[in-house]
């Protein structure tokens, strides 16, 4: 990633200031911040129907979804950042009283592509790890009808598990949801093409344009 302006070290103040006045979304990492481009087609679908998935499945409950509309700040390590999707259960809390940044979240999710799956994977997680209240973080391929799934156990441990196939499912334990991987990737075209061990008549070229 290169930083969206000046070299000039950003206040979490003078972010946010910025932020909300400008009509596209900005991260804030070390004091830089960066623009966050536009997503795919495939990524917007599966954020959607995931979306769907966690709303359909949580009503009635105490918890609640948000879409990557809501920033999220990590306290220990000051970034804000816009996950894909992110579920609080309980009170939620947010930082100041303009009610736009979460504290909080139980859940996270990202949709992985080609230019962000690296940090998604490796540095953005050991920054989502310092968040006390975060239990799930569910990562999502565009690709493959695949998701995976690190949970925190009591100890304080990472838990790896994975799905894969249109035959799969999922259980978010920390939300009580479970995720059908033929639901979630019926929102995209290919998947009428995809075995139900994951395999494809064809081939699927994955947007590289940021989503």
């Amino acid at each position: 990633m290169s930083p969206a302006r000046d070299p000039e070290q950003w206040t979490p103040e003078a972010y946010l200031a910025f932020e909300r006045r400008s009509d596209m979304k900005h991260e804030l990492i070390d004091g830089r911040i960066y623009a966050m481009s536009g997503a795919s087609r495939a990524h917007a679908a599966l954020s959607a129907r995931l979306s769907g998935i966690l709303d359909h499945q949580l009503r009635g409950r105490k918890c609640r979804a948000f879409s990557s509309d809501l920033r999220v700040k990590v306290p220990a390590t000051g970034i804000y950042t816009y996950p894909d999707l992110s579920v609080v259960c309980g009170r939620v809390e947010l930082e100041d009283e303009r009610a736009d940044t979460l504290l909080n979240p139980t859940l996270l999710a990202e949709i992985l592509s080609p230019s962000t799956q690296a940090y998604d994977r490796g540095a953005k997680f050991r920054h989502y790890q310092s968040i006390d209240a975060l239990q799930d973080y569910l990562l999502v391929s565009q690709d493959l009808p695949r998701l995976e799934l690190f949970s925190r156990t009591d100890d304080g441990r990472w838990i790896y598990s994975v799905a894969d196939g249109l035959a799969g499912r999922l259980e978010l334990p920390s939300v009580g949801v479970t995720v059908n991987l033929a639901e979630l990737y019926d929102a995209l075209d290919w998947a009428e093409g995809v075995g139900p061990d994951g395999t494809t008549g064809r081939t699927h070229q994955p947007s590289v344009d940021g989503g």
